[in-house]
């Protein structure tokens, strides 16, 4: 089957658009009462620590790729999306079903797509962000037409329910975007600013083992369990966020004031309160789930955009700023002007 994608001449740069959404989340709740049970904590601990009330926990048998599944299924049920003609498939994740095939492969197969570049990315809670702005950049390339970009992770299979500093944090879920070609009004384009960076010498900071015990010389939990370490989490995000906002407005001449939705990566309210008065940002123009969802990684970002899409909190010609952080150390940001979307059911 030849590929009607042409690529870009050497003066063309195409505009992409996001033009659905859907997300998923399992069925079951873990509540601050049920953590109670199991470790040495209690309500007010967690909520006054994280402002987590709730998680939601997949079922034993319930992995990522079903998470993308139910999140691209809700895309198609909710606005019509065609997917027998997407020609990129992205899934940043740090929970793939196994190391290879990648997960974005079972959803390629599950969905029937004909002729997909498909894989995953591994950027931790960036990952969503990471994935967008790639998949944005080879749209405007001319080297893709249509993208379909899923943040999804299941850390509840690899949290330590021993750990009362890690377990209280982690849920499960996933959110999806379709990206399209843009070509009805060429000045106006969806995606205005991205910045991103890396500071790999805070990689111990937040990890999973897999194939290694040492990291830069020094001995790593090899459980293959999440490790973090709060404090130093905490410190690169919340010194990190506020540059990297500002690096976002000073490409663009905008002020925070002409931000109207800041979704930052849902890890900690006290990260999102702390990061919110640095910037002069008030709590009311920013989304998150971080209540009933707690951290869910790479899916934080698109289960706040779909949630605020459903209940028309984003209107068009808003302009929205995602900005994700994670293990790695690892940052991204992206500055959209939002385009209203069409939803038929």
């Amino acid at each position: 089957m030849e590929s009607s994608v042409q690529p870009a001449s050497s003066s063309t740069l195409y505009r992409s658009r996001i033009t659905a959404i859907g997300s998923y989340v399992p069925e079951r709740r873990l509540t601050n009462a049920d953590l109670e049970r199991m470790v040495e904590t209690n309500d007010e601990w967690i909520v006054q620590r994280t402002g987590i009330r709730e998680r939601r926990i997949s079922a034993p048998e319930e992995y990522t790729s079903h998470l993308c599944i139910g999140a691209v299924q809700q895309l198609v049920d909710r606005y019509g999306a065609v997917l027998e003609d997407v020609d990129l498939l992205i899934v940043g994740t740090s929970t793939p079903d196994f190391a290879f095939p990648a997960t974005a492969c079972r959803i390629q197969a599950h969905f029937g797509m004909k002729q997909t570049t498909s894989f995953d990315l591994s950027a931790a809670c960036a990952g969503f962000v990471y994935g967008l702005h790639l998949a944005n950049g080879m749209i405007a390339s001319g080297l893709h037409r249509k993208a379909l970009v899923i943040g999804a992770d299941a850390l509840s299979k690899i949290v330590d329910y021993t750990d009362r500093t890690t377990c209280v944090l982690f849920g499960d879920g996933a959110g999806a975007v379709l990206l399209e070609r843009d070509e009805s009004d060429a000045s106006s384009p969806q995606f205005i600013a991205y910045t991103g960076g890396t500071d790999g010498t805070g990689g111990a900071h937040i990890y999973r083992s897999l194939l290694a015990d040492h990291m830069e010389g020094n001995p790593v939990n090899a459980n293959g369990k999440l490790v973090q370490n709060g404090r130093e989490v905490y410190k690169f995000a919340v010194q990190t966020i506020p540059k990297g906002v500002n690096d976002l407005l000073s490409q663009t001449g905008l002020s925070t004031d002409r931000i109207d939705w800041f979704v930052p990566h849902s890890a900690n309210l006290r990260i999102i309160d702390s990061v919110c008065e640095k910037m002069g940002i008030p709590m009311e123009r920013t989304l998150h789930t971080i209540e009933k969802y707690g951290n869910t990684s790479a899916a934080t970002i698109p289960l706040a955009l779909e949630e605020a899409t459903r209940e028309q909190k984003l209107k068009d010609g808003d302009t929205v700023l995602l900005f994700g952080f994670g293990g790695g150390l690892v940052y991204g940001g992206l500055l959209l002007r939002w385009k209203a979307l069409s939803p038929i059911a």
